[in-house]
């Protein structure tokens, strides 16, 4: 059997996954360096890495590998590409990977998912010398993974359990909430968001048995993290790490592996020998480790559950290590923050383009009803809120969906004006048109004898109806024709008083009907506002009925990420305490009942359904007067200039 049949067994899906798996060298072909770690102790993001992360805009699930140098990491993660070779395998006492390597592969069994596969440089390295080092690479792998593999060599015994000190140096390294808001003993709340844990023991040669009795790999991983009871510093000492194990993250798993070959010549060649080569029950358990990896490492999230995408990883990954090389300590909180103000800004740009993009097509029609094109910034404005909705995170002051508001707001009246400016320039050239032929005749005097005023105005109102039978005029039909024929008003009144063929008193009730008539065009144009008014109001109203609505679902759903974590730190405490129970550590459990009653009532607290009414919805009530607000700015503006001109 090859490796790569090896492999396409491991799939769920025989076929889809083999193609799948076979796609993985044209994905990424070989392993790219992440983080560089320098000589002097610093760590350096490498350029080429981070793009390849920036590239890749679907979830990530991160399976991290750690342990200490020269014990065949590298092999199982090349296995878990899909491949024999990629990840760097040593056969001598020198350390083969430096930093963190990367190898992005397509998900086996989640479409759509990316597996993003980190091998860390090996703790311990006596030619490194800087045992700090050694500390931020297992912190990183920590932070970055949604699965942590802890590679280790012959058995779990207390000598192997202090070798992952690392583990009890963690609340040091890591934390949750930034300085100001910090608490005692926080690191009580890391199984919230720390990764699924898993022990892989290389090379194991003994029977799994516990007092006489066969146990499973789980059951000799527990055993081993059994704690001694008493006091003194030796107990303590013994204990610490076993309780951090215990403490920090939500699942354990273990796996044993046995020697892969017989001979150590062979040991140095795993790279280049073929299944064959390798013992059966090797690869029945590389089979069985690979397959519930592929089964059970979820996807990657921040603190909050907001799913990591490739883009993300890469801006974790930078924003983790500059606090490091500052001397300052990596801090979820701080993290996300920042992260969920990049993704939101990205989030408003994306947005506004799928506004943008919708509303240029309505632009190149204008002039049009104000019903269409209420009707159309109200599915465009709506996407464009949808589309926010699903890149953003964290923004429970709304700030950035209020510029997004404001921007679509600016937008949408800029077209009110584009569209009522394209209707006034369309209506004033057909009324120029319209009345050629009647401009004519008042030019050569047709007008100017008895009975004049008569011709003149059945002219005149054949005209009107002939423009008010035009389509497609606009918004600004009726206005444009109450100030056209106001502009005439002299010229109809000159010729009524020309006309000789009618009396004083017909001319004065002439007048007076030429009055009423403007005034009557007036009150149209007036009704026509108000019905847009009242159009636009509607359509703002429902509007933000719907962006509401959206909100509600995205605050809704990050609530409930919320409950998840909690649920998982709850389910994994409860778990804890009753094996605490069990063994007689009394003070212990009720040390973790303590914390899970926390817990529970930070649960009830942020269940009630007022929090988005009383703290959300006064961000939200404002901008439903935006648009309204901004049209009445520019109208009394409008009205400034026009007073000015005056």
């Amino acid at each position: 059997m090859t490796t790569t049949t090896l492999m396409h067994e491991l799939q769920s899906e025989p076929s889809e996954g083999k193609q799948r798996i076979m796609s993985c060298s044209k994905y990424m072909p070989a392993p790219v360096c992440l983080i560089e770690n320098y000589e002097n102790g610093k760590l350096h993001v490498k350029k080429e890495a981070k793009d390849i992360l920036d590239a890749i805009n679907e979830p990530v699930v991160v399976v991290s590998v750690v342990g200490l140098y020269r014990t065949g990491k590298s092999y199982l993660m090349n296995r878990l590409a899909g491949q024999q070779s990629g990840f760097a395998l040593g056969s001598t006492i020198e350390s083969k990977t430096k930093g963190i390597w990367m190898w992005c592969v397509p998900h086996p069994n989640k479409k759509g998912h990316t597996l993003v596969l980190l091998d860390t440089e090996g703790l311990g390295d006596v030619a490194k010398g800087d045992s700090k080092n050694d500390s931020w690479i297992f912190c990183l792998a920590v932070l970055l993974s949604s699965t942590l593999v802890y590679n280790s060599r012959g058995t779990i015994d207390n000598t192997a359990v202090e070798k992952l000190h690392y583990v009890a140096e963690l609340a040091e390294n890591i934390k949750i909430k930034s300085a100001e808001d910090e608490e005692e003993g926080e690191d009580s709340d890391f199984v919230m968001f720390f990764p699924s844990f898993t022990w892989v023991v290389r090379d194991f040669t003994l029977d799994l048995e516990i007092d006489g009795k066969k146990v499973t790999d789980d059951d000799y991983l527990e055993f081993a993290l059994n704690l001694k009871k008493g006091l003194g510093r030796k107990i303590n000492d013994y204990n610490l790490p076993r309780e951090c194990i215990k403490r920090y993250f939500p699942s354990r798993k273990c796996f044993v592996f046995p020697f892969p070959v017989t001979s150590q010549e062979d040991m140095t060649r795993l790279e280049i020998l073929q299944d064959q080569d390798l013992a059966q029950q090797f690869l029945e358990v590389t089979k069985h480790f690979c397959d519930h990896l592929f089964v059970n490492s979820a996807v990657k999230r921040l603190k909050g559950g907001h799913i990591v995408t490739g883009q993300l990883l890469g801006r974790l990954v930078e924003i983790y290590v500059d606090k490091i090389n500052s001397g300052e300590v990596p801090c979820l909180d701080n993290a996300v923050v920042v992260l969920a103000n990049q993704e939101n800004q990205a989030a408003v740009q994306e947005a506004l383009k799928v506004y943008q993009r919708g509303m240029e097509e309505v632009k190149n029609m204008l002039p049009i009803s104000i019903e269409y094109l209420t009707c159309e910034h109200q599915k465009f404005s709506r996407l464009a809120t949808s589309e926010f909705m699903k890149r953003s995170f964290k923004d429970e002051k709304t700030e950035y969906l209020k510029k997004l508001e404001e921007t679509v707001s600016v937008c949408y009246t800029d077209l009110l004006g584009e569209n009522q400016m394209a209707s006034e320039k369309k209506c004033r050239d057909l009324l120029k048109n319209l009345f050629a032929d009647m401009n004519k005749r008042l030019q050569d005097g047709e007008y100017s004898q008895a009975g004049g005023y008569e011709l003149y105005k059945r002219d005149r109102d054949a005209i009107v109806e002939k423009y008010r039978r035009e389509p497609n005029k606009g918004v600004r039909a009726e206005a444009v024709l109450e100030e056209f024929l106001k502009e005439r008003e002299p010229e109809a009144n000159s010729i009524l008083c020309m006309d000789n063929k009618l009396t004083e008193k017909e001319k004065q009730i002439k007048k007076e009907k030429e009055k009423v008539a403007l005034l009557e065009q007036k009150m149209k144009e007036e009704e026509e506002k108000h019905i847009e008014n009242e159009r636009m109001l509607k359509t703002e109203k429902v509007r933000h009925e719907d962006m509401v609505k959206q909100m509600q679902e995205k605050f809704n759903k990050e609530l409930e990420q919320q409950q998840q974590e909690r649920d998982r730190a709850i389910e994994s405490k409860l778990k804890e305490r009753e094996e605490m129970l069990k063994k007689g550590f009394k003070q212990k459990a009720e040390n973790l009942e303590e914390e899970i009653k926390k817990l529970n009532n930070e649960k009830e607290c942020s269940r009630g359904g007022g929090i988005f009414k009383d703290y959300v919805m006064p961000f939200l009530r404002p901008l439903v007067e935006m648009v309204p607000n901004l049209l009445m700015q520019r109208s009394m503006l409008k009205s400034l200039k026009k007073g000015l001109k005056l």
